[in-house]
């Protein structure tokens, strides 16, 4: 069986969802041929540059107004039909790769793709079965289109409002976002934090800086160092080197033990080591730690998609929020101090137990294929 999935990158979790499920369907089958493609580069790199440049900018210098253009292409509404056209004139610059590849299954992990994808297939230019893999807490207009054969959601909350958009039930399944084993599959705290230099017996708070700007993560950690409180920090800049170098002279003065940390392939190892996690609500992010049963909590969602994950996460009480102009300190403090809140946090994690779900698309990859193959 061959199988294509379509991605793009903006936003470093379409990809990383793309290879949770490539990485487990080439470790638990034989004879099968997975293939991962950057659909926006595979058309053109001018545009590819274009789309997640513009991302970028938006999500980072423009919230606001990215928080306006998320919520207005999710209703019924111009800009949205603008999107759809959009893709549609791009989507036949995809079939020298679908023709290439000929897939018997093609998943999306990207709206742009998976409206492609849609429109080809009403062509009668694809004749493969869809999944949508959506990457986040809650459903959006961008991700719907009339060809796809199966969507698979993070949760069962997600449901009700997709019915209303129009989607067969039928074809959801809450399946959850994929993320590799590894984060499922815990290691020994102590070791770990040994491995890592750290106290094994004090809380650790790890804080996932990421790749969005210094001030408001550099606050934070200020505040936090001022805790009373005994606990000690982990800090993940990833490739931000701005903010590495930012934070390389605070933690030196700090009064807190602090290990800080550029890029790393241990995330898993981090957060297994870890108490709470303080994170900007990204859904792999999200889904990473959940897999790995570690609270979080969470600051500067962008306004749209984080923002859905976040209400998401704090309404099954497994997060608290990091508001602008809240005390972060006070807040964290509380949690460490009052460790029953913290245990009911993880128990809520636990209970969201999406470890099947690669093994779930997998059956359902199976399914749609033997389905279309027979017809």
């Amino acid at each position: 069986m061959k199988i294509l999935i379509l991605s793009a990158a903006t936003g470093g979790g379409h990809l990383r969802a793309s290879h949770a499920i490539e990485d487990y369907i080439l470790r638990n089958s034989a004879g099968n041929n997975v293939t991962v493609v950057d659909a926006l580069k595979s058309i053109n790199t001018v545009l590819d540059k274009t789309v997640c440049d513009g991302y970028h900018f938006l999500a980072t210098k423009t919230p606001k107004i990215f928080g306006q253009l998320y919520k207005k292409t999710n209703e019924e509404s111009v800009l949205s039909s603008l999107v759809t056209r959009f893709s549609n004139v791009f989507s036949l610059k995809l079939m020298p790769v679908l023709e290439e590849q000929k897939a018997d299954v093609i998943i999306s992990t990207h709206p742009f793709a998976t409206e492609m994808i849609s429109y080809l297939k009403g062509k009668g230019l694809v004749k493969a079965p869809l999944i949508c893999l959506m990457t986040d807490y809650g459903p959006h207009r961008a991700w719907i289109a009339p060809n796809v054969d199966a969507y698979i959601v993070s949760t069962e909350d997600m449901i009700p409002e997709m019915k209303e958009m129009g989607v067969d039930e039928n074809k959801i399944y809450p399946f959850g976002i994929p993320v590799g084993d590894v984060f499922f599959n815990s290691g020994d705290k102590p070791s770990l934090l040994k491995k890592f230099g750290m106290d094994t017996d004090k809380p650790t708070i790890l804080i996932m800086a990421g790749s969005f700007g210094v001030t408001n993560i550099m606050k934070i950690y200020k505040r936090l160092v001022q805790v009373p409180t005994a606990f000690q920090i982990i800090v993940i800049t990833g490739k931000n080197k701005k903010l590495f170098e930012a934070f390389t002279p605070v933690i030196e003065d700090s009064p807190k033990k602090t290990k800080l940390v550029f890029f790393t392939n241990e995330v898993e190892n981090y957060m297994h080591a870890s108490d709470l996690i303080i994170t900007k609500p990204g859904g792999l992010t999200v889904s990473e730690a959940l897999a790995c049963n570690i609270p979080l909590a969470v600051f500067d969602a962008i306004p749209g998609q984080e923002e859905d994950n976040a209400n998401f996460l704090l309404s099954h009480k497994m997060a608290v929020r990091l508001e602008k102009g809240a005390d972060a300190g006070e807040i964290i403090n509380s949690l460490i101090e009052n460790n029953k809140k913290l245990e009911e946090m993880r128990s809520s994690c636990k209970s969201f137990d999406k470890s099947q779900s690669s093994k779930n698309i997998f059956s359902l990859i199976n399914e749609l294929c033997d389905k279309n193959q027979s017809v």
